[in-house]
């Protein structure tokens, strides 16, 4: 089942928020100072093209420093991506199909507020 939601997810809308991590891990990267924020992007583009079957986990080492990178991810790049996340969500949810698709959507926005500190990891079942 995992299989047909993240196929059905990348047509509709996993390769279009990835895309939008891309861009934004790219620019972080070409400004040296940023890289962290760039590789934190790249982690979470490659979890908005196959989200079914992982899941996000907080880091509990993770201390102020990505604290404050968070707060500066939030004023450059975090709202921008959340609301994507938001517009997809609610577009999907208007099909009954779309439904699980738009819950992973929203899903997706709490890591892509704070990406650094968060881990993503596959779900045990």
């Amino acid at each position: 089942m995992r299989t047909l939601l993240n196929i059905i997810w990348l047509v509709f809308a996993g390769v279009w928020l990835a895309l939008g991590y891309v861009v934004a891990g790219v620019v972080c990267c070409i400004l040296i100072i940023t890289i962290p924020f760039g590789i934190a992007s790249f982690r979470i583009a490659r979890y908005a093209l196959w989200p079914f079957g992982y899941t996000v986990e907080r880091d509990p080492r993770a201390g102020a420093p990505s604290v404050i990178g968070n707060v500066i991810w939030v004023i450059v790049a975090g709202i921008w991506l959340a609301a994507g996340h938001v517009v997809t969500g609610v577009a999907l949810c208007v099909t009954i199909i779309g439904i699980p698709l738009g819950i992973a959507n929203f899903k997706l926005i709490p890591i892509s507020l704070l990406p650094l500190g968060a881990r993503i990891v596959p779900v045990t079942t």
